[in-house]
């Protein structure tokens, strides 16, 4: 039985998945991805993002926190300071991808600090997000998928699941995989039975994205030396987002 169901995850051999092509970028039309923390819309989104801007339409790219708790025990990086530098280098990644600094915006709730429901700080932040969508009017969203196993990436999810519900003219939704390609095989990835997967061909954009991961030094181990119990994405993590292609997921639900 746990074998039996475990095999439908979207996760698992998932060079099986329509691979569609570059060009196919361009009808997201324009798009919006939402990033739990700096370095989120490089991993999992940094090649759509490109093509998308290179088919000429507009791309941006929400900043849900402020990553400031990457390294909790750093002297030479306290929390403020971690926070600006992982906002530069999310405009120099974005940079690196083909978008303008403007095209980022930057929420800065603390990491780990997300609104929750039902509480007045979530419907505030609801309304915010509304209130941007209405203004960009994307054809197309990007969140985090809605298990990713990390309270931001569930948390980012939540908010943009509320607003959406809210939205009088609904863009096409997208969830994108980040923690959950390490847990492929358990029930925190998307199984047969409540989505579909694709893949887009990002191969001609590849080399731009790996520039844009790299910006994220602080996260690479590039940076802050004086926490060795910091985060850092490991070799093995990174091997996920190294393909020349990215896996976006359409939920049955939406």
């Amino acid at each position: 039985m746990q074998t039996s169901t475990l095999s439908k995850s979207l996760l698992v051999e998932p060079e099986r998945h329509p691979l569609r092509p570059i060009a196919a970028a361009a009808s997201l039309g324009s798009t919006i991805v939402f990033s739990p923390h700096p370095d989120d819309e490089s991993l999992g989104c940094g090649g759509l993002l490109a093509l998308v801007t290179s088919a000429g339409f507009p791309a941006q790219v929400v900043m849900m926190t402020d990553g400031s708790r990457s390294h909790p025990n750093s002297r030479t990086h306290p929390s403020a300071r971690l926070a600006a530098v992982r906002e530069q280098e999310t405009l120099d990644a974005v940079h690196a991808l083909g978008l303008s600094p403007q095209a980022v915006h930057f929420l800065r709730y603390r990491d780990c600090g997300l609104p929750t429901p039902r509480t007045p700080a979530f419907a505030g932040a609801t309304a915010h997000l509304a209130a941007l969508i209405h203004k960009v009017r994307p054809d197309t969203l990007l969140v985090p998928w809605r298990r990713d196993p990390h309270c931001d990436h569930a948390g980012t999810w939540h908010l943009l699941r509320a607003t959406f519900a809210g939205l009088k003219d609904r863009p096409r939704w997208l969830e994108y995989p980040v923690w959950a390609w390490p847990q492929a095989e358990t029930k925190l990835a998307p199984h047969a039975e409540e989505a579909s997967a694709w893949r887009l061909d990002i191969s001609s954009v590849l080399s731009r994205k790996q520039q844009a991961i790299a910006q994220h030094r602080s996260q690479m181990g590039a940076l802050i030396h004086d926490d060795p119990g910091g985060f850092v994405l490991e070799p093995e993590m990174l091997t996920y987002f190294a393909q020349p292609w990215e896996l976006f997921i359409e939920p049955t639900d939406v």
